[in-house]
């Protein structure tokens, strides 16, 4: 419903009337999939992003995270054949929806799906699991023994990172928003180093880290947001749930990674000398990096 009402109505009879064209389309282009879609997932439309990469379109695709069935392939395709259970996520500037009935898109954004996997699970998850992928494999490369906080846990993209963590082998700490997702978190199997309940801004995130790992610090963070400014400039409820940037600085261990989802982060001088003395890197984790073709890519970087 949020979606609806947030791309209005007369986005939504476009779609719906993009949706009524004829399905028996053709693959036109060598390296693209026509695809049955089984199931696809509504994410927010970041316009933001949209606008900063000046794509001008009437249309944009929703429901862009789609598991399906493979009906036809085209030339140059070679990781997929007819009848393949395929999960993925449309780009940015797909042409068709994952509402149609039938879609087309290039193989690189497909990958097969798991046969015990189900159509809603796939599509469901695959958002959340490649951005929970990308933090810990690419941009913090977590190994066995490492210690990774986690922040917000028992959030979609928090769930999947801490089970991919697990699977690695690292430590695990993760906070906490309310009760509910405390005892969530505390029934993971295998169990959770240490849950921090942050829910009543009283406990500190540092100090709680430092002693679970003995005043060395994680070594990865995986951030849901920080506070960048004092507490008279922040709304209350922000104030609860998220760490300040300096919490985050102070925690991280020597040689640490600190991968964010805040888009605006200002670190001073400061803050950046105490990175510089530790060792330690700061990365980004953008939602959409690897939906933009290589042409809005171009374009953007």
């Amino acid at each position: 419903m949020w979606l609806l009402s947030h791309i209005g109505p007369l986005h939504y009879a476009k779609q719906r009337n993009h949706l009524e064209r004829d399905e028996n389309l053709p693959v036109t282009e060598d390296n693209f999939v026509k695809l049955q879609v089984k199931a696809c997932a509504l994410s927010q439309i970041n316009t933001k992003l949209l606008a900063e990469m000046k794509m001008k379109k009437d249309l944009f695709p929703v429901g862009r995270e789609i598991a399906g069935i493979v009906l036809d392939v085209g030339s140059k395709v070679s990781f997929f054949q007819p009848d393949d259970e395929v999960v993925g996520i449309l780009p940015l500037d797909s042409e068709d929806p994952g509402l149609c009935e039938v879609v087309r898109v290039h193989e690189h954004y497909l990958v097969h799906k798991p046969e015990k996997v189900t159509w809603t699970e796939a599509a469901g998850s695959i958002r959340d699991g490649v951005r929970a992928y990308t933090a810990l494999h690419y941009l913090s490369h977590v190994s066995p023994g490492k210690s990774v906080l986690i922040m917000d846990g028992a959030s979609a993209f928090g769930t999947i990172a801490i089970q991919l963590a697990h699977h690695r082998g690292a430590k695990v700490i993760s906070t906490a928003c309310s009760l509910e997702d405390k005892q969530c978190l505390e029934r993971f199997r295998p169990p959770i180093a240490r849950v921090i309940d942050v829910s009543n801004g009283k406990v500190h995130v540092a100090e709680s880290c430092l002693e679970e790992t003995g005043g060395l610090g994680v070594d990865i963070v995986l951030d849901a947001g920080v506070r960048l400014y004092s507490k008279d400039d922040e709304p209350a409820v922000k104030l609860q749930l998220l760490p300040h940037k300096h919490d985050i600085i102070t925690l991280l261990g020597v040689g640490g990674h600190w991968v964010t989802t805040e888009e605006n982060l200002q670190l001073d001088p400061p803050d950046s000398h105490c990175l510089f003395l530790k060792g330690a890197t700061l990365a980004f984790l953008n939602d959409e990096v690897w939906n933009l073709s290589n042409v809005q890519q171009g374009k953007y970087l």
